[in-house]
């Protein structure tokens, strides 16, 4: 993943969070992927959901309208 193609929109605590905001990205048309940064031994860590960074700003609308 090209650092400067893709953008940052939502960390979560758990990965499963995450696979939901993915969800509701994709259901509102816009492509996402989802990178897990949890120990699977010690489960700490957060999952962070990444959109290409011309979807960033409306990404970014829709998690806010949902209050995720």
């Amino acid at each position: 993943m090209e650092e400067n193609e893709f953008a940052l929109v939502y960390t979560a605590s758990r990965n499963y969070q995450a696979l939901l905001v993915k969800g509701l990205l994709e259901e509102n048309g816009i492509e996402a992927s989802v990178i897990n940064k949890q120990d699977s031994e010690l489960i700490i860590g957060f999952a962070e959901v990444y959109v290409k960074r011309e979807d960033k700003e409306k990404a970014l609308q829709i998690i806010r309208s949902r209050e995720i």
